[in-house]
């Protein structure tokens, strides 16, 4: 595994998850054991290692609380093929949907555009080098070499050689010209991709095992059909760029690309499975809950450990870490299919969110949302500035909207910012002023008319 699995503990790993979430503590140190067991079980020696499954977690709260937060961040940090899919848009094998095993074909996606990203960027310097190469041969194309012969049988290349090295002069002259910037506004004739290749669209499969083929067919397609390319004039830092990429991605060895994404989605992929609950069918239940346990049963082998065929191999899901998360308003985890129950061995309770919570929420992460409006009113040229007292009154108002209508959690604040600082962002471009300050009389004065009434609540905030 890589470094930066290796290097967290699990109090480090709270300690970053800390940085960005408020509170949910539980639910914390769950994951980051969890992340730290993954690189535990590295170190243990086969045959053991294949026979320790990871702990599956289930997360219990409203929305809004970090459920979702919590697990996004935890790839990040453990640079882990990541992906969120909703349970409830899944269905039971023999029905119009999408099937469970597509989950994994986009965590295999994913884990391919990352280490496409990891390696392109090991190449950069040798595709910097060539595409620089190739841009000078447009801005001064070289006279073709000549064959000479030497020997009876024999020819081999002769280098071109202007006589006094003028080409070559010129061409470091262009060089230099290039890094300084002074040939950016000239246009060079380019050959790119038009596009999508020609051929028919196979866009008509839905059920199980026809999204592996449709893929399948298009990449057939794109073979027979290749892509057309078309000269276009472009400017010769977007032709360095265009270059760059395509040097790049020439480097690449594809197929070390996809055993390596394979490799990494077997055993650092996490799937975040959301709205688990949807999918809870209480016993006797009729009706739609007959598809619902269609899905749990569809779901089981996967979480379980089976192998998925996709188009860059055979991918087994054995230490595919899945957490799954759920209001659970209606029914609760208990619910689910009894072999599903015990795939996911812990539970954590996550709390919901009051008005302490949310004024800690606009103001310590690193990513808070005062923050974030303070560094775009910047971009006018405006210091906006908030008080303490002007937080509180924006937490304390969306904590009561929450109780008056619906609670959805730490998502009301990016509404409640919104609605005050609207008249800003509108008239910021064309203020004198270079400072402005939030207060507390002023959050009441923008939210007054809406916060006082409740059928307008429901619609505005």
């Amino acid at each position: 595994m890589r470094n930066k699995l290796n290097s967290l503990t699990p109090k480090q790993t709270v300690e970053e998850l800390d940085r960005y979430i408020i509170g949910q503590n539980e639910a914390k140190r769950s994951v980051a054991i969890a992340l730290r067991n993954r690189w535990r079980r590295q170190q243990v020696p086969h045959p053991l290692r294949e026979e320790i499954a990871p702990k599956n977690i289930i997360m219990i709260g409203p929305t809004g609380v970090g459920k979702t937060e919590i697990a996004r961040r935890l790839a990040h940090l453990a640079q882990s093929p990541f992906i969120k899919v909703e349970a409830s848009k899944f269905t039971e094998v023999g029905y119009v949907g999408r099937d469970v095993e597509s989950m994994i074909r986009d965590l295999v996606q994913l884990a391919v555009n990352m280490v496409t990203k990891e390696e392109e960027e090991t190449v950069a310097a040798k595709a910097a080098a060539a595409a620089e190469e190739r841009l000078l041969d447009l801005l001064l194309p070289l006279p073709e070499k000549k064959p000479v012969k030497e020997k009876e049988g024999e020819i081999i290349d002769l280098p071109y050689d202007s006589g006094n090295g003028s080409a070559e002069k010129t061409r470091e002259k262009l060089r230099r010209m290039l890094h300084g910037g002074e040939l950016d506004d000239r246009l060079v004739e380019l050959k790119v991709s038009a596009g999508k290749p020609p051929g028919p669209l196979v866009e008509v499969f839905s059920s199980s095992g026809m999204e592996e083929m449709q893929s399948s067919l298009q990449e057939a397609f794109s073979k027979i059909f290749p892509s057309q390319k078309q000269e276009r004039k472009v400017r010769v830092p977007e032709a360095l760029e265009y270059l760059k990429k395509e040097e790049a991605a020439r480097l690449v060895d594809t197929e070390s690309v996809a055993q390596k994404a394979v490799r990494r989605t077997e055993q650092a992929g996490i799937i975040f499975l959301d709205e688990i609950d949807k999918i809870a069918a209480r016993s006797g239940g009729n009706g739609p809950d007959v598809s619902r346990e269609g899905v749990q049963r569809d779901l089981l082998p996967i979480v379980e450990g089976s192998t998925v065929t996709t188009k860059y191999g055979p991918v087994r899901t054995d230490h595919i870490l899945f957490i799954a998360s759920g209001a659970f308003y209606t029914n609760k985890p208990s619910d689910l299919a009894p072999e599903l129950q015990g795939r996911f061995p812990i539970r954590v309770n996550l709390n919901a969110l009051g008005e302490e919570e949310f004024f800690r929420i606009l103001t310590e992460p690193n990513n808070a949302l005062v923050k974030q409006y303070t560094a775009l009113m910047k971009t006018e040229g405006i210091e906006l500035e908030f008080e303490d007292k002007a937080v509180r009154e924006m937490a304390r108002i969306a904590a009561e909207v929450n109780r008056k209508t619906e609670d959805i959690g730490a998502r009301r604040l990016h509404t409640i910012m919104e609605c005050v600082l609207d008249k800003l962002s509108y008239d910021a471009s064309e203020l004198d002023e270079q400072a402005f300050t939030v207060t507390a009389d002023y959050v009441r004065q923008q939210l007054s008319v809406i916060s006082e009434n409740e059928d307008l609540s429901r619609y505005i905030l």
